[in-house]
């Protein structure tokens, strides 16, 4: 059987109905810049079906998922400080699993 050429995700994110990226968004190098540039096409795209923040929060976790094994450590931490940068964007609080990992932290480095 022979290997596709381009794989689903990747029509999915030239073809999404969510959001009209940037050429190279996820390769930015800064999370600030992947949020304001996902941020910007979040509100000014006119075919996404949800709220801005969810629709930008949706497509980074969809590269991040589709990704894989093949996201670099550097490049996955990058792209998972882009969410935190995000939420700070649309004055959401940070994500509780993260507030719970610090807080578990602190009280292990009390002991």
């Amino acid at each position: 059987m022979a290997k596709r050429a381009t794989r689903w995700s990747a029509r999915v994110m030239r073809t999404s109905n969510a959001l009209d990226l940037e050429q190279g968004v996820f390769k930015k190098r800064s999370a600030r810049e992947v949020a304001r540039s996902l941020k910007h096409s979040a509100e000014t795209s006119h075919r996404r079906k949800s709220a801005p923040f969810r629709s930008a929060m949706s497509m980074l976790n969809f590269h991040i998922n589709r990704a894989g094994k093949g996201l670099s450590r550097s490049r996955r931490a990058v792209l998972e400080r882009a969410k935190d940068e995000l939420r700070q964007l649309y004055g959401r609080k940070p994500h509780a699993r993260k507030t719970h990992a610090t807080a578990r932290a602190a009280k292990s480095a009390r002991r």
